[in-house]
């Protein structure tokens, strides 16, 4: 079965920013700890997996996605990124196509979005999607034959292994995330609803809309608060109902300029040698980055 990798890259980006000594900086004095350590990790992926088709997702739309059109508050709790991580973000995209890797990222989706769209575009091509990244919000794609892959702690799992971990399946991740709300995103969710209730409601009634329709069933279920539980979710129905929309990953998202199946490209060797040089990526680095790439490396 083909595999299409699909890399949440903005993950490993804020991972090295915060775990990277700021003992790196490049040509002109900007700090460049987080491309350092997002370079080694894409070297060591590249060198573990030898994937032929790949496509690595960048966040774009850190305020102006359409989710912030919907609620205006999505997102509203995070400081903006400083400029000394914008810049090392496009450093990381730059990195990427210089690698033959192809890169997604859009004003107006997430990497999320870009990452469910690839997987859904692909699988028409009989490809199972393979997704880097420990975000939970993501196993709402899993289907047969895709997996996630917590790469840091090297954890892996596909649907089947989503109950164990959330407590509901993999298709009930988007209705379970808007009942109980996601603090990292700003959602508000269903207040007083927690993962517990949550789980055991969408384990009665399968979905949100099911849920919805027969609220009247809910103060009779064997669950701590139910008739509490009830009033709330007859409060906050049209809040929930918004929520999902935020939880929910697109599908559809433009996925301009990418190769077909997403098939790994050629390496460009002068714009690789010219960002190590501007990077002062070290030797070491240099030969793994070009290795990774297809390409010949002469130490100068």
């Amino acid at each position: 079965m083909n595999k299409l990798y699909l890399v949440d890259a903005s993950l490993y980006v804020f991972r090295a920013w915060h775990s990277m000594p700021d003992e790196f900086s490049d040509s002109e004095g900007w700090p460049t700890n987080a491309v350092h350590g997002f370079a080694r990790f894409l070297a060591e992926l590249l060198e573990r997996t030898r994937p032929a088709h790949i496509a690595i997702a960048f966040d774009e739309a850190l305020d102006s996605c359409f989710r912030n059109r919907i609620y205006p508050a999505y997102k509203a709790n995070r400081e903006p990124a400083p400029e000394t991580l914008k810049r090392q973000f496009a450093h990381c995209r730059t990195l990427c196509g210089a690698l033959g890797l192809d890169v997604l990222s859009h004003d107006q989706y997430e990497a999320d979005d870009l990452i469910g769209s690839a997987a859904h575009a692909a699988r028409g091509d009989g490809f199972r999607a393979v997704i880097v990244s420990a975000d939970k919000d993501l196993s709402q794609l899993l289907g047969d034959g895709d997996e996630q892959w917590d790469y840091a702690r090297n954890q892996r799992w596909g649907a089947a292994g989503v109950p164990a971990r959330h407590g509901v399946e993999a298709r009930q991740i988007a209705d379970y995330l808007a009942l109980t709300g996601d603090s990292i995103d700003n959602i508000p969710g269903v207040p007083g609803i927690g993962a517990k209730t949550a789980a055991a409601l969408l384990g009665h009634f399968d979905t949100l809309d099911a849920l919805l329709e027969r609220i009247d069933e809910v103060p009779f279920l064997r669950i701590r608060g139910a008739a509490s539980t009830a009033k709330k979710l007859r409060e906050h129905r049209e809040q929930a109902l918004l929520c999902r929309q935020l939880t929910t990953i697109a599908l559809d998202a433009p996925l301009n300029g990418a190769r077909p199946q997403f098939a790994r490209g050629s390496g460009d060797a002068a714009t690789l040698l010219a960002l190590c040089e501007s990077l002062r990526f070290g030797p070491l680095t240099r030969r793994r980055l070009h290795e990774a790439a297809g390409l010949d490396y002469t130490a100068g």
